[in-house]
């Protein structure tokens, strides 16, 4: 039979050791300490859901969080860079919170700062959260079908894309009766700058956030000797693309191939994706590069519809 500890046994004494601290704690204010276990975690009341039983509760309320959310809301219905202070107001927190909440969001790479502006917008993370949400649902639902009418309206190969940082994630790709062999494969990634689809997305951002994006020399990755090698060289070049609402490559990715492609928005303007087509270029004649965009940008603000967009790019 098992005897219990003996009071000299290193168990006991941290017991008798732990139940003295508590009983000189609790004479001292009233209120028992939290045991060492308890003070690892925060215990917070569950809240019943409304209109829900009494007997039915939900998760504990992360206050935190929640206003972290709230942060990347505001951010979302913003066209430019917030102020800190701003955002202390919008989310009814105390300015030294606010700091704090945006730090964690900027090294999570949800939230970047902006100095130029002195204030804060949504980063490339929140373009990668959503796109898990474009794969598993409106890029099969509503994307495909759009790629797969441009295939065969326009006898090219077309290609869905998003910004992943400073490049162009390839997501959906279809092709037409006689396919081009390319390097737009799904998964691919290709420096956004030297793509028409990587360009025709950029070209929705500002000034400030371009810069965010390619804050030194080496973003700009040469592939074939063709496309911009400086910030100010992509400047030019994308507002030209903003003018003409649709952006254009020649043989920067790829020699001797072209794409052209424009960009599907959402509600305030900001990029979601890029449709668009890549072709030889030797085989197409430039006179034709008119219809192929008009068929193009249709084509993204039927898509920008879906976002709550009613423009295309350039528009």
């Amino acid at each position: 039979m098992r005897g219990r500890p003996s009071s000299g046994s290193p168990r006991s004494v941290t017991e008798a050791t732990e139940a003295t601290e508590a009983t000189e704690a609790t004479n001292a204010t009233g209120v028992p300490p939290r045991s060492p276990e308890s003070r690892l975690t925060m215990t917070v009341p569950l809240v019943p859901r409304p209109g829900a039983p009494a007997t039915t509760v939900i998760g504990p309320r992360i206050p935190a969080l929640r206003k972290g959310i709230a942060i990347l809301q505001v951010l979302s219905g913003s066209a430019s860079p917030v102020p800190a202070s701003v955002l202390a107001r919008r989310i009814d927190a105390p300015r030294s919170t606010t700091y704090q909440l945006l730090q964690v969001l900027v090294d999570e790479g949800l939230v970047v700062h902006i100095p130029e502006s002195q204030g804060y917008a949504l980063a490339v993370g929140v373009f990668e959260l959503g796109s898990a949400y474009l794969r598993h649902h409106l890029l099969e639902n509503i994307g495909r079908p759009v790629l797969t009418s441009l295939a065969g309206t326009l006898g090219h190969t077309a290609h869905m894309g998003v910004l992943h940082g400073h490049e162009t994630l390839y997501l959906l790709k279809e092709q037409p009766a006689r396919p081009t062999t390319l390097v737009t494969a799904v998964g691919v990634r290709l420096p956004a700058q030297l793509t028409a689809s990587g360009r025709t997305m950029l070209a929705q951002l500002s000034d400030a956030q371009i810069a965010a994006i390619f804050p030194t020399k080496d973003r700009f990755v040469d592939r074939t000797g063709a496309g911009p090698t400086t910030l100010r060289e992509l400047r030019e070049l994308l507002r030209a693309d903003r003018e003409r609402g649709w952006a254009i490559e020649h043989g920067s990715t790829t020699e001797n191939v072209t794409c052209i492609a424009a960009a599907a928005v959402d509600n305030v303007g900001l990029p979601v994706l890029s449709v668009g087509v890549s072709f030889f270029s030797d085989r197409v004649p430039a006179e034709d590069y008119g219809r192929i965009a008009a068929e193009l940008t249709d084509a993204a603000a039927k898509l920008s519809r879906h976002f709550g967009g009613l423009r295309g790019v350039g528009a």
